[in-house]
């Protein structure tokens, strides 16, 4: 997910005494506010029909966590796909552990999920951490916010143990969200960010770093499986790489620089021609994203070649008319990687074919594309924190 900074400082000294206060009187009372368990403006729009997300996962509701397995200093952890919109996964917070589903994401730092004093209405429709009924958690006096491309988040710095299958990260900085927005109609409570730890907003170490750093990993990397077509079988694996579940050989990518996971890309073609980043451009490879972004002129272009049109919030294309439309290719670093239409024409929830290419909701001064998981269903992704760089090869 992307996400822009916003300032804090005012922010920080108006909330910080207020949650405390109220974290103190809540301890102070022993009262436990009892909530029913339960991407994002994208993910509420694709998945449109006020019954049909909440069947789909009562169809699906399996434990992940039960199936999770480590060998060879290998951690491979499952991840739930909801329709091909989203890749989710449960981790555990709290002494004894409370579960939650987070999104892994490799476009942000933080992880964060709902606090029980949290009242807007995404918290309510979410798990939320009981911070009384952990006996390893502290609390800072720390505030931050965020704000992702699809919504926002205002929290307090916690540490407690968290889990990620067999990985343990005891003592872990984490974020409770306060007040949420945008947040709604999504399945996941909260987010697990995999970035670097120098855009963390709130400036706590991120659960990765702290693991590497305590030796939980072989090897710095951590690399994603995306299953297509709704199916299971995918997954985050992390301290190194399953050669199953991909072709041939990796194709390395440096990143621009060290520090955020962006990589320069040559252009974007279509028939052999140029149809975007034509002087080159920055790429951002981000799990947090369902689909590809990119500047409004270009993505507009784009539709007008395939023939989609507007029509409420998406650009529809004739079902009929997905075996004719050309692939498009990224190439990245002298590689080309080939999207069939197949893989950027996605269903909605009545079965009508739209175009998985959406405008960027931030202007950087720089061409930029996100190659979201429309992109990273078809290419297996490594992210080699060791040597500041991404692996792409085709996925099984």
């Amino acid at each position: 997910m992307l996400r822009t900074q916003t300032s804090l400082s005012t922010w920080m000294q108006e909330r910080s005494m207020k949650w405390l206060v109220l974290l103190g009187l809540v301890a102070f009372s022993e009262c436990v506010v009892k909530i029913p368990l339960r991407r994002v403006k994208t993910m509420t729009k694709t998945l449109s029909g006020k019954n049909i997300l909440n069947n789909f996962l009562k169809e699906h509701a399996y434990r992940l966590s039960q199936i999770s397995f480590r060998g060879s200093n290998l951690t491979i952890h499952p991840l739930r796909n909801i329709r091909d919109v989203f890749y989710m996964g449960n981790i555990t917070i709290g002494t004894p552990p409370q579960e939650f589903l987070v999104v892994f994401d490799t476009g942000s730092s933080d992880l964060w999920v709902p606090s029980d004093f949290c009242t807007s209405p995404a918290c309510s429709k979410h798990v939320r951490f009981r911070h009384l009924q952990s006996s390893t958690f502290r609390l800072t006096n720390k505030t931050f916010s965020i704000e992702y491309g699809s919504g926002t988040m205002e929290g307090i710095v916690a540490h407690d143990t968290v889990r990620i299958g067999d990985l343990v990260s005891t003592d872990q900085p984490f974020g409770l969200s306060m007040t949420e927005s945008g947040f709604e109609g999504i399945p996941f409570d909260g987010v697990l960010g995999l970035n670097y730890p120098n855009i963390s907003f709130s400036g706590a170490i991120p659960i990765f770093d702290k693991l590497k750093n305590q030796g939980a990993f072989s090897e710095p990397v951590f690399a994603f499986y995306l299953s297509k077509d709704e199916q299971e079988g995918s997954v985050v694996m992390f301290g190194g790489v399953d050669h199953r579940y991909y072709k041939g050989e990796l194709k390395w990518v440096p990143l621009i620089e060290a520090g955020d996971w962006i990589v320069h890309m040559d252009r974007i073609s279509m028939r052999r021609k140029v149809i975007a980043c034509s002087e080159g451009c920055e790429a951002v490879v981000d799990t947090g994203v369902s689909m590809i972004k990119g500047p409004k002129t270009l993505v507009d272009n784009i539709q007008k070649l395939i023939g989609a049109t507007l029509r409420g919030f998406k650009y529809y294309v004739s079902c009929s008319a997905v075996n004719t439309l050309p692939s498009i290719t990224f190439t990245i670093n002298g590689i080309n990687y080939r999207v069939p239409a197949r893989a950027y024409i996605l269903k909605d929830s009545r079965g009508r074919c739209y175009s998985s290419f959406q405008e960027t909701t931030v202007s950087p001064s720089t061409e930029t594309w996100i190659l979201g998981d429309v992109f990273l269903r078809l290419y297996f992704s490594v992210f080699d924190r060791g040597n500041d760089r991404i692996g792409l090869a085709r996925a099984v």
